[in-house]
């Protein structure tokens, strides 16, 4: 089999098909993700051992090959033909490789686009402060986040830095000089870059993804210190997002990184894909706004009083997962079956509905 060849079939499938996600394993069809479910590519063969090494090595550089085999796994982004970006990783199951791919459009969609709330624009707009996209997995948190930069690359001329790992969306420059920095290819690590990110003088700071004390401290230090920074995090809701967050810190350091956060902390966004009735998916979404309450629970550690300080305070812009769960069963976009399915609070979303 011509691997390169086959590659590139695969990947123009999931291009044609829509589809968000490719799957490669030994014993099975290639199967790709299409409005959240999986469809398997029956009119291909069923892959065997060689097959999946095969697609590998059309995937991988050499160095890149050696780094797999020796570390049993890999992370990284790949362009295919100026026509998409791809998130890869490689991983062994049973003594075999596995491959997943997830489909990053080159084009970067507005907030509109996405189904978005408008509000998150204002907080692209601030000069300052610390903001959280959360969320499980493959719940559009990187898509957001890239909304949201664009805003400002749109709006006004910043210095926006972003470190990632891997590199997914590709912003064009327009107002805004963005440098994109790849943990492991443009630096070490996280860490690292965000050490030397306070030496470059920037506005900006888009972190792909929260990863221990280090990258947390840092990341609120430049919250505190007049720059705007962005992230994400995999948690549920915005109260389960702070309680992370602290008990990171040795008990030690706690009380000290409450009183930061309650100070620089911008907002918390929380989402989820949702299947819409018309085909595709739909966002379903939290908001909680860094106000004087939000701001003395967070200080005091009475975080689990968060999600009813959310509930109430539709008025100062949050915005509650329950409600944003029955506003699209109102509109026909969901059934009330998957509202039940994603809602964190069923009982709440029974009384609403």
């Amino acid at each position: 089999m011509d691997y390169d060849k086959e590659l590139s079939q695969l990947l123009d499938i999931v291009i044609a098909e829509g589809a968000s996600d490719l799957h490669v394993s030994n014993d099975r069809y290639p199967t790709i993700r299409v409005s959240g479910q999986l469809v398997p590519l029956v009119k291909r063969k069923v892959y065997t051992k060689t097959d999946t090494e095969g697609l590998m090595k059309a995937l991988l550089t050499k160095d890149e090959q050696a780094s797999f085999v020796k570390n049993k796994e890999i992370d990284l982004s790949y362009a295919y033909k100026d026509r998409a970006r791809f998130r890869c990783n490689g991983y062994y199951e049973m003594e075999s490789v596995s491959l997943a791919f997830r489909l990053i459009p080159r084009h970067i969609k507005t907030l509109e686009e996405l189904n978005l709330p408008p509000i998150l624009a204002t907080f692209a707009q601030r000069q300052q402060g610390f903001f959280l996209v959360v969320g499980p997995v493959g719940q559009g948190k990187t898509t957001t986040l890239a909304s949201m930069v664009d805003v400002i690359n749109t709006q006004r001329a910043e210095h926006i830095v972003t470190i990632e790992d891997p590199i997914e969306y590709v912003f064009e420059q327009k107002k805004s000089i963005i440098d994109q920095r790849e943990v492991g290819v443009d630096t070490a690590d996280f860490a690292t870059a965000l050490k030397s990110a306070f030496r470059q003088d920037i506005d900006v700071l888009m972190i792909g993804e929260m990863r221990g004390p280090e990258t947390i401290s840092a990341a609120v230090t430049a919250s505190e210190t007049g720059h705007l920074v962005l992230s994400t995090l995999h948690t549920n809701n915005a109260s389960q997002t702070i309680d992370r967050i602290i008990d990171t810190f040795p008990s030690g350091q706690q009380d000290q990184i409450k009183i930061q956060l309650a100070g620089s902390l911008s907002g918390i966004f929380s989402q989820r894909l949702v299947p819409r009735v018309s085909g595709g998916v739909i966002p379903v979404f939290e908001l909680m706004i860094n106000n004087t309450a939000t701001a003395n629970l967070i200080r005091e550690g009475r975080t689990h009083e968060i999600d009813s300080v959310i509930q109430t305070s539709f008025e100062k812009g949050m915005i509650d997962m329950n409600r944003s769960l029955v506003t699209l069963v109102e509109r026909g976009e969901i059934t009330i079956e998957t509202a039940r399915a994603y809602s964190l609070n069923p009982q709440l979303l029974e009384k609403l509905v």
